[in-house]
């Protein structure tokens, strides 16, 4: 076992981890990983949560009560998955104080449902954040163009926002105009801006695996070469942008409000592909001001045989958009890639809710007490 995630969160990386049970939660295998794993937040997401409850462990109780309730399946959904996060916010409160609210995060996601309804998107995380109750939850939008004018309103009311589902430089330059369009509304408010917190999340290893699959139909020498190396060249661009906007003059006036940034979180960090290193979505995006919300297999894998070797993204921009500009050459378009995965992310999240829509239904149909 290496000191790997030392050396990372040495390097100013937020070590997050991407995952979330109630099992996790009780065995207190959470506080291990934060004591003994350099964990300061944790995310979560419809398919996290389908696959705990699930699973069944540890939720039996609850939904016993909540089947003698007689509680439509919508509500028990979000009895258990506020219950989850708010006791992870407890394990994780010391985390918030000591780092003065960056970290010690945990996220909770509006109803995949509404990722293209704005209306209810905005009334969804008002009332998560008032159902979960604790300073340190984000409450996770899908960066959807209905998304961002909802990211704007609930900035703008105080509600601290992870911004998920970002696979394009355009529409993550968009995100970070809405949030700074929210600090706006909030100074405006005569809100707090030093209490308002915003991480972006930008996917990484979705975009290799299909531009690979591509890039395997075509088959010629060109195509080979180019694998696997659009993902990190996307993320760094993304620090690029997020480097330039952060040191804009619309930037400076609200930092001197006492605003934070919006750090950039590369999400989807597991390697899917078996041919490439385990660690490679983490080792190879290191840059101060970062998050890397991981899975646990990719936690593990960091910790045994990461190797840091410091900032491995800045200073790459060039290379980068040279990377990204061969795939282009190829004929594959960098444009209808990041729009078919934004759909396909919501209509994966959206799945994995009416799944867990459908199994606790199921659970609270068995439950139910017997009439009489």
């Amino acid at each position: 076992m290496t000191d790997a995630l030392k050396r990372l969160s040495d390097e100013g990386v937020a070590i997050w981890l991407d995952d979330l049970s109630r099992k996790r939660i009780t065995s207190g295998n959470l506080a291990e990983l934060i004591d003994q794993q350099h964990v300061v937040g944790v995310t979560t997401n419809p398919s996290i949560f389908q696959k705990a409850i699930s699973s069944g462990d540890g939720y039996q109780q609850q939904l016993a009560d909540l089947a003698a309730r007689k509680v439509t399946v919508d509500e028990a959904i979000r009895m258990i998955t506020t219950s989850d996060v708010r006791d992870a916010a407890d394990i994780l409160r010391p985390v918030f104080d000591a780092t003065q609210g960056q970290d010690g995060r945990v996220s909770i996601e509006v109803d995949p449902r509404l990722a293209h309804n704005t209306t209810a998107t905005i009334a969804e995380a008002k009332q998560l954040a008032w159902l979960v109750d604790r300073p340190n939850t984000l409450i996770k939008i899908p960066a959807t163009k209905a998304g961002l004018p909802a990211i704007t309103e609930v900035i703008g009311r105080g509600i601290s926002v992870n911004v998920t589902l970002i696979f394009s430089l355009e529409r993550y330059r968009e995100v970070m105009d809405a949030y700074l369009a929210g600090l706006e509304k909030a100074k405006a408010a005569g809100l707090d801006l030093s209490k308002i917190h915003s991480v972006a999340s930008f996917f990484v290893s979705r975009v290799d695996s299909e531009i690979d699959k591509r890039l395997d139909a075509l088959g010629t020498p060109e195509a080979k070469e180019a694998r696997g190396k659009a993902a990190l060249a996307n993320a760094r661009l993304a620090y690029q942008a997020y480097e330039e906007v952060f040191s804009s003059e619309r930037w400076v006036a609200l930092d001197k409000a006492q605003a934070n940034k919006q750090r950039p979180l590369w999400a989807s960090t597991g390697v899917k592909d078996p041919a490439y290193k385990d660690t490679l979505y983490v080792v190879d995006l290191v840059a101060p001001g970062t998050v890397n919300t991981m899975p646990e297999a990719t936690l593990e894998a960091t910790a045994h045989h990461g190797e840091i070797n410091g900032d491995t993204i800045r200073g790459t921009y060039e290379q980068a958009q040279a990377e990204l500009d061969a795939v282009a050459k190829l004929g594959i378009s960098y444009d209808d890639v990041v729009q078919l995965l934004e759909d396909e992310g919501v209509e994966k999240f959206e799945a994995s809710w009416n799944d867990l829509l459908a199994s606790t239904e199921a659970e609270l149909k068995r439950l139910a007490p017997s009439e009489g």
